[in-house]
């Protein structure tokens, strides 16, 4: 018998919960704070930057920490990263209202709808549109809605449930990898890294089309042979019993696109424009960039005839979606609070360096690369991998003499790729299940795609070295 939804979620019971494994994490930190070697670095302020100056570790007195401060690190957590995390809260409730408003929805219906008898264009387009959501607003699971549709049209066209999936969460995922715009990864990751948000944008564009470009042939190559010959099909079994669907049945679920939706989709344009020219012009930062997005929110609901109460609902809506990366943050935090009580987060440092240093100074970014991809199957959140990992690679950074952005790049690529295929990550299995694509199946068609953008992602990593982006 052919696996289901239920079985995939049974597959998921032995991986413990994200706040577990930072629990867990947390409790170590503070058990190795008994073990560790207390230690630190001077650090002097440089170009409005913390900086760790090389060659100054020494050790001092051990500082343990007790059970009673170990939870206390999690408030205190919550209060450091608390900028960040009310960003994540207000830009999510200002996506909420956005959705709300159907404008995307329609948006993306009718695109499909006009190529319904282009399939040749049915996946290059689908996965332009969603990889550009991906790297402007960093949409992952809020793809999932569109799974259906894309699986519809697919099967329409001679396809199959793997290419309709595809098109939808390859296109998103590779636009996430590219994250020129992504304020939920580069820009909380650029923010601790204390360097201007979105700086490295033309790189990161660069970098975005090889992603793109290698997602959109592996799709279109397996899409090709499952319609020369539907037994290639990873799930032909699956699509024997699937029940066609028309195009127009699943595109008819949606709200037809109007003029309001175009408002909206005008609003959303020149905001992110705004936000681009005022990080590079006017000097922004999180709070203005929180204020813009709240802006094009409220114009969104306004405009999408939600009404003021209909709005400020999907606003909180947009807010609860969000929470699980909101929060998150503060707990990552929290890791970071007890390293510092106990003062062996320098120690950690200074072996990472010694570590990572012994390589070959093109492959120092590398290093941190790997260390970046083993952290993201514990912590699949990409704010939350950023809150628990920028405070360290950092200052590693500094002491390797690299630059801050490649670092940004090891954690942005480390965190993005392998969201693709690991069972940690709520993204991925949300596709799954809806779809009813078993997740060994699945990993059967995705893994020779992810192991091509790991090694798009570190020969981009080598360049950016080479070339002293910044």
């Amino acid at each position: 018998m052919a696996n289901g939804p239920s079985t995939i979620e049974n597959k998921k019971r032995w991986i413990p919960h994200t706040y577990a494994i930072l629990v867990g994490i947390m409790v170590i930190a503070a058990a190795l704070s008994y073990i560790i070697p207390a230690g630190e670095f001077e650090r002097v302020e440089q170009d409005g930057r913390t900086v760790v100056v090389p060659g100054t570790y020494q050790e001092i007195e051990q500082q343990p920490v007790g059970f009673f401060e170990l939870f206390k690190a999690i408030p205190q957590g919550m209060t450091e990263a608390s900028n960040i995390v009310f960003y994540i809260f207000l830009v999510g409730g200002a996506f909420g209202v956005i959705r709300e408003t159907g404008a995307i929805e329609a948006g993306i219906g009718r695109v499909v709808h006009k190529l319904e008898n282009r399939e040749k264009l049915l996946i290059p387009v689908t996965m332009f549109i969603f990889s550009v959501l991906g790297a402007t607003i960093g949409m992952s699971e809020e793809s999932i809605i569109f799974v259906p549709i894309g699986i519809a049209v697919a099967r329409a066209l001679g396809f199959d449930a793997i290419t309709g999936t595809a098109m939808v969460s390859m296109g998103a995922a590779a636009g996430f990898a590219g994250g020129m715009m992504n304020p939920f990864t580069v820009g909380i990751a650029q923010s601790i890294a204390e360097i201007p948000i979105f700086s490295g944008i033309l790189f990161r564009a660069s970098a975005y089309l090889f992603f793109l470009g290698f997602g959109i042939w592996f799709v279109m190559r397996y899409a090709s042979k499952v319609k020369a010959d539907p037994t290639k099909s990873v799930i032909y079994d699956l699509e024997q019993k699937a029940k066609k669907e028309s195009v127009r049945n699943a595109a008819g679920e949606f709200e037809a696109f109007n003029g309001r939706h175009g408002i909206v989709f005008l609003f959303l344009a020149a905001g992110l424009s705004i936000n681009v020219y005022g990080v590079f012009e006017w000097d922004w930062f999180l709070t203005e960039l929180t204020a813009s997005f709240l802006i094009i929110g409220l114009a969104s609901g306004l405009v999408g005839k939600l009404g003021i109460n209909g709005t400020f609902e999907a606003f909180v809506d947009g807010m609860k979606v969000i929470a699980f990366g909101a929060i998150i943050v503060g707990f990552a935090r929290a890791i970071l609070v007890i390293m510092e009580q106990g003062s062996i987060i320098d120690t950690v440092i200074n072996a990472m360096a010694g570590l990572i240093g012994s390589l070959p100074a093109a492959l120092n970014a590398a290093g941190m690369y790997v260390v970046q991809v083993i952290t993201n199957f514990f912590i699949p959140s990409g704010s939350g991998q950023a809150a628990t990992t920028m405070p360290i690679m950092t200052p590693l950074a500094d002491l390797l003499g690299m630059e801050r952005q490649v670092a940004v790049l090891a954690y942005q690529y480390g965190d993005a790729i392998t969201n693709s295929i690991i069972p940690t990550s709520a993204s991925l299995m949300g596709y799954l299940a809806v779809a009813g694509i078993p997740y060994e199946r699945w990993v059967k068609f995705v893994w020779k795609l992810v192991l091509g953008w790991l090694l798009i992602a570190l020969v981009a990593l080598v360049v950016a070295v080479q070339l002293g982006v910044s």
